[in-house]
């Protein structure tokens, strides 16, 4: 349903699924990222985490609503990322 109301606009609190939240999947702690760039060809994070080098971690398009997402393990510092 987010990402449906996202798509169309209408999402009351996108920064609640957008941009970078700490989160756990399947147990293991981690920093989700996801941004709307449905007319993107390639998105990235970057950051002093990665040297700045977009190809160590591409994000993963959901082509039904144009949102790029990524789980990373770890906690990554906000302050110090990027979306390429």
């Amino acid at each position: 349903m987010d990402a449906w109301l996202l798509s169309e606009g209408t999402h009351l609190r996108p920064y609640e699924t957008l941009g970078a939240h700490a989160d756990t999947m399947d147990g293991v702690t981690g920093t989700r990222f996801s941004v709307w760039a449905p007319n993107a060809r390639r998105v990235s994070v970057v950051g002093q985490f990665n040297y700045w080098d977009g190809r160590r971690h591409p994000m993963r398009l959901r082509k039904e609503s144009g949102i790029w997402e990524l789980f990373i393990l770890g906690r990554i510092t906000v302050s110090s990322i990027n979306t390429r």
